[in-house]
């Protein structure tokens, strides 16, 4: 559910509400419905970003934990990880999950990542999973987080590559739907800084950002049904897509996400779909 630049802070602080009312009513469903999505990408992210024992690690958007807990693996008990998420929900939820984990290491607090002010000592690493993209403004976010960290710091964040032509056809399923601040290409289309590497590293370099890298990886998504598709969409934040189509709509639908991916069932009886995501990685400077 990206979001289109704002034209006054009014806007932004509009946007960032619509992101956390999301992600609030997805909290208990987040990463939760059986389809491996969140913790594969954030676990390759934590990987390729390579925290290292006693770091001071920062989780941005930090969700359900998918890249929290793997950083808090990664510091040790020696280490520290905050997570910071814009949903109350989220971050009420996963506190819990610290607590039941026994992670003294770890704490987790609302924030806002568009305009992320953090007090105490600033980050050696800070990651952000699949968040970038959701931002108001992108490049003023990025800012915030190159304050968090320390010179020489190090960010890592995972945004998408392509996608495979089912999962873009039943995308497009929604697309009459949908209101500009989802369809704006500054963010989302090809033409938009998430559409190349070039692209993101401009954005990261217009942050002050220096030494940028990126990596691509694959992943799968598997669905044993058009009804575990239904309901792995509104666990995250494309409930957002689901929300924009009106009820006497929605039937309708769901009946076209139905035929659609019924017909590109595997000889498993599986329906696959592929997701490139983009690893960029960076340095605050000295």
């Amino acid at each position: 559910m990206p979001l289109a630049e704002p034209d006054s802070p009014t806007d932004r602080v509009a946007a960032v509400a619509r992101v956390a009312a999301v992600f609030d009513r997805v909290a208990d469903t987040y990463d939760n419905v059986g389809v491996p999505w969140f913790e594969p990408i954030a676990e390759h992210l934590v990987a390729y970003a390579g925290p290292a024992a006693g770091d001071r690690a920062l989780d941005i958007g930090c969700g359900r934990g998918a890249a929290l807990f793997p950083l808090a693996a990664a510091v040790g008990p020696e280490g520290w990880v905050l997570g910071v998420d814009v949903s109350a929900r989220m971050v009420e939820a996963t506190r819990v999950d610290v607590v039941a984990r026994g992670l003294g290491q770890v704490a987790v607090e609302v924030g806002d990542a568009s305009d992320l002010r953090l007090p105490g000592p600033p980050f050696d690493l800070a990651v952000a999973s699949l968040v970038l993209f959701f931002l108001p403004d992108p490049a003023a976010g990025l800012r915030s987080w190159r304050s968090c960290l320390v010179p020489g710091g190090r960010l890592a964040v995972s945004t998408f590559g392509d996608r495979d032509p089912v999962l873009r056809a039943v995308d497009e399923v929604f697309t009459p739907f949908l209101p500009p601040q989802m369809l704006d290409a500054r963010t989302t289309g090809s033409k938009g800084p998430f559409g190349s590497d070039v692209g993101m590293s401009e954005l990261l370099a217009g942050a002050g950002f220096a030494a940028v890298d990126h990596q691509m990886i694959d992943v799968e998504l598997r669905f044993e049904s058009p009804a575990q598709w239904v309901e792995w969409s509104r666990s995250h934040g494309q409930r957002a897509m689901w929300d924009a189509v009106p009820d006497a709509a929605r039937r309708e639908l769901e009946a076209a996400v139905d035929a659609l991916l019924s017909g590109h069932r595997g000889p498993d009886g599986l329906i696959r779909m592929g997701q490139q995501v983009r690893l960029t990685s960076a340095v605050s400077p000295g």
